[in-house]
């Protein structure tokens, strides 16, 4: 995809009369040089292999470090019972979010969305809202196509890997395109969608990226969690008419010049932040015997 800017795709949708994801969804044909039918179906196999991932979770599956497992489950059980606060669709992302970062962490197949460490907030918010809203396969697909040219454009203009600019890159991304699909499946336009993106990822602009032991699995798992949820939150934001004063192409390149800021111990090296702290040096020690 080519796209470096939201306001390049929104003139887009302007000048051709056409809906944010049909945008991306015919860039994709012209650099791929495919089908429109081709497209669409690469786009339903990933959005299967989604679901697939979720029904293929094990509740009593952990990682090879024993520091990953069974989170998911616990969601969901208390959820069941009465127990949570936020009500059934949050209770139900939380638990998504945490089985599919678990999955990761136990070497099962995932999609990468847009990394490994971040695989658990796109799915979680879309898959339980095709679950509790009732949406249609078609809906789902063209969410598919808004989270991914908004992850273009911010791979484009900055960076999608916690090596590169913290986790505010990966978890941040993946919530920037969890919230703009969900503005899109609630009904809002292309301005709603990019201010969803800007006030998502103004809620996790800085975030480190501070693996304990070197793994993609504390803090990473629990992180899924935090960015699903505020997707949601910033697309009911956007929805309600709320614009971020950044606008969003500004907020992407802020969290490029932040990205570029953070200090190498920030940046996945494992050797600051929660990895630094007593336990997490502790785990690192016994995870290297």
């Amino acid at each position: 995809m080519s796209f470096r800017s939201f306001d390049e795709i929104l003139c887009k949708c302007k000048e051709e009369d056409k809906p944010f994801w049909r945008i991306i969804l015919e860039d994709d044909m012209e650099e791929r040089l495919v089908t429109e039918e081709e497209s669409i179906e690469k786009m339903r196999q990933l959005y299967m292999a989604m679901k697939a991932a979720d029904e293929a979770y094990e509740k009593d599956l952990t990682s090879t470090s024993g520091l990953v497992g069974g989170d998911g489950e616990r969601i969901g059980r208390a959820l069941s019972e009465g127990k949570t606060l936020g009500g059934p669709f949050i209770g139900e992302v939380m638990s998504k979010a945490l089985k599919m970062g678990e999955s990761n962490a136990c070497m099962k197949k995932i999609v990468a969305a847009p990394t490994g460490g971040a695989c658990g907030v796109i799915p979680a918010v879309l898959l339980t809202y095709e679950e509790q809203f009732g949406a249609f396969s078609q809906q789902m697909i063209e969410a598919m196509y808004v989270a991914a040219g908004i992850g273009q454009v911010i791979a484009n203009r900055a960076f999608i890997s916690g090596a590169a600019g913290g986790c505010q890159a990966e978890i941040g991304s993946a919530s920037a395109m969890a919230s703009g699909a969900l503005a899109y499946l609630n009904g809002g336009d292309g301005e709603s969608i990019t201010h969803a993106v800007a006030m998502s990822f103004k809620n996790l602009i800085g975030l480190v990226c501070d693996t304990v032991g070197g793994l993609v699995e504390v803090p990473c798992v629990k992180r899924n969690v935090g960015g699903a949820v505020i997707a949601i939150a910033s697309a009911d934001m956007a929805i309600a008419g709320i614009r971020s004063r950044i606008p969003p192409d500004e907020v992407i390149d802020a969290v490029r010049e932040v990205g570029e800021s953070l200090p190498r111990t920030l940046r996945e090296t494992g050797e600051g932040g929660l990895a630094a702290t007593p336990t997490g040096k502790r785990i690192t020690n016994e995870l290297m015997r």
